[in-house]
């Protein structure tokens, strides 16, 4: 399957599945948003959306929250990832957008990256689900999937994934590809423990493909085929060694030596019951 196949693929079958993808962190101006994105970063959307109505409602505007302090700022959000952190750059954030964008939220990634706590993925998002431009936001999941499917190729970094995809996509759904990669990592292709049963692209995934080959596959199911271990051949134990006096090595003859006297130790008996003397 060339490249172009599994694009167009992937994209027909989203667009059939998931036709009006969004994104799942709760908000209710572009400010709003800007919060939940930076508050996001390394945690969960789900987390996020528990502690962000509150902080809303404190801090509902850019000017409300720039006179605040961190220590305030803390206490609504002690329960996401970096607290410590996050606090103090959505008070130097809420800043720089009321004193030097009047309270608006800029439109362009170059501004967007001036503000404090926002990395190139957190203004990319604004882009694209604040102002619905062509931009690609690269977390894990995006990272993740586009790499398993093979939308990119053994890409090391998410600056690379985002370029390959942004060359790769038409413009007009670059934005929605964005949502349909974090969603399909989120609930169908897992880090861990991607469901590849209930996956409606393994006929386009090259990492399915690749691993097929090694399994027994069914209509609906992935299995891992039952091998049979080899068992160890048995080794005998070794004999014990055996008990007894030790050989004597034979002494070599020794030329010039004249031959021992072997004395008898049995003696034969003379006639009148004694000894035999032996002769020298």
């Amino acid at each position: 399957m060339t490249a172009k196949e599994r694009y167009e693929g992937c994209l027909k079958w989203w667009e059939e599945n998931d036709p009006l993808p969004q994104t799942e962190l709760h908000y209710q101006s572009l400010w709003q948003l800007l919060v939940a994105v930076i508050l996001s970063a390394q945690c969960t959307d789900k987390r996020v959306n528990m502690i962000t109505p509150a902080l809303f409602e404190a801090y509902p505007t850019p000017a409300s929250m720039a006179r605040a302090l961190p220590e305030d700022i803390y206490e609504y959000i002690k329960s996401v990832t970096y607290p410590n952190s996050k606090s103090r750059n959505l008070v130097a954030a809420a800043k720089m957008i009321d004193e030097k964008y009047d309270g608006k939220i800029p439109n362009n990634l170059d501004d967007l990256l001036k503000i404090p706590g926002v990395g190139r993925k957190t203004a990319n998002v604004m882009l694209a689900v604040a102002f619905e431009q062509a931009a690609m936001p690269v977390d894990t999941h995006v990272f993740r999937v586009a790499n398993r499917i093979g939308l990119t190729r053994a890409s090391r970094t998410v600056l690379h994934t985002e370029k390959t995809l942004m060359k790769k996509l038409p413009k007009d759904l670059v934005a929605k590809t964005h949502h349909w990669l974090i969603l399909h990592g989120r609930y169908t292709c897992k880090a861990r423990k991607p469901d590849c049963a209930g996956c409606g692209l393994k006929e386009f995934c090259k990492a399915y493909q690749k691993e097929s080959k090694n399994y027994t596959l069914t209509p609906d199911t992935l299995t891992i085929p039952k091998v049979k271990k080899k068992s160890a051949p048995k080794q005998s134990a070794p004999k014990p060694p055996k008990r007894g006096l030790p050989e004597i090595p034979e002494i070599p003859e020794i030329p010039g030596l004249p031959e021992p006297t072997v004395i008898n130790p049995n003696p034969p008996a003379s006639a009148d019951g004694g000894n035999v003397p032996v002769s020298d």
